[in-house]
């Protein structure tokens, strides 16, 4: 119990002495491509700019971003959010013997049949925030209101199913490997001058539309659920405002989960760097991407491709994003 209270506290910005900012009443973003645009920073995906990332692929092996799903994962489950849950449905001696299709004990017997279902909060796992995941005072980004726009089933503007298959331009910036850690220390904020201190020991330059990718290094707590969630590293909110207003990044992601550090940085808002990417500038999130490989090769710029499930009117959406390395 005081583990679970302790991830609890950390990741909503409870804990005493945060380095509170007192802020103007911030409000939800209006897009720049029209008042009825859902896809907000991934407007800057085109078919040039897909066909410029494509044509530098080098070829050879191909980087899986994503982690693997099991009982007992990292999850938000301290926060109310069911567990992730797989359970089996058919299995060859039990078919046998309860013959649900009634086909017979000789025929199941022959075809063994394996089936199996899983139950998950939508943001477990290597994952994709769509806009709707977090806005401010009942409004999401472009202006829609939850009065107008949200239904039993989901959002029926900008959910996850809105989101499109994904090529672009990825940078890694490896913010532990810049410092020669292996791990950002606990609760550590990453400021805008250790992203440019990474970026220029990796010799690497931001173009707008990119995927960006931080890497705290926390991945190597990830079979550790406790270790992983408690006192995590994560983002400032100058480091994202870097990222996000300077350098027009199109997708903001790392191998934590929740990203942003806590407590949070802003008085009255328990999760500053959501409300101001999601919200307020349109730029989804992506967590829990698995960035080790990459590090390992000193990796930077790559071909990101990687599509998400089309959950209709859903605020986030599994992953499996991949890196191909480029000339």
């Amino acid at each position: 119990m005081m583990i679970r209270t302790r991830i609890l506290a950390t990741a909503m910005g409870l804990l005493l002495g945060a380095p509170l900012q007192a802020a103007p009443a911030a409000t939800v973003g209006q897009s720049p491509w029209g008042p009825q645009d859902e896809l907000g920073a991934l407007n800057l995906m085109t078919d040039a700019s897909r066909a410029a990332i494509l044509s530098r692929v080098a070829g050879g092996e191909a980087y899986d971003l994503s982690v693997e799903y099991f009982i007992g994962m990292p999850g938000w489950h301290a926060a109310g959010d069911p567990r992730y849950q797989m359970w089996m449905t058919h299995t060859p001696r039990g078919t046998v013997n309860s013959d649900p299709m009634h086909l017979g004990e000789e025929i199941n017997a022959h075809v063994s049949y394996t089936g199996s279902a899983i139950s998950m909060y939508a943001h477990t796992g290597t994952h994709i925030d769509a806009l709707n995941h977090f806005g401010l005072n009942g409004k999401i980004y472009n202006g829609f209101s939850a009065d107008d726009h949200l239904g039993d089933a989901g959002w029926n503007v900008t959910g996850a199913e809105t989101i499109p298959p994904i090529i672009a331009r990825g940078v890694l910036i490896d913010v532990a490997g810049a410092k020669g850690l292996s791990m950002l220390t606990d609760n550590y904020r990453i400021t805008r001058a250790d992203l440019e201190q990474a970026l220029a020991h990796q010799d690497v330059t931001l173009q707008q539309g990119d995927v960006v990718l931080i890497r705290t290094g926390r991945m190597a707590n990830y079979e550790d659920a406790d270790a992983y969630m408690t006192a995590a590293p994560g983002m400032g909110m100058e480091a994202a405002r870097f990222l996000a207003e300077e350098s027009g990044a199109m997708i903001i992601g790392a191998d934590n989960l929740s990203f942003e550090a806590f407590p949070s940085e802003i008085e009255g808002n328990y999760v500053p760097l959501h409300t101001y990417l999601l919200a307020q500038q349109g730029v989804p999130i992506m967590e829990l991407v698995y960035l080790e490989d990459l590090a390992a090769k000193g990796i930077y710029e790559f071909a990101f491709i990687g599509g998400s499930l089309k959950l209709r009117g859903g605020d986030a959406a599994p992953m499996r994003p991949i890196a191909l390395p480029i000339k």
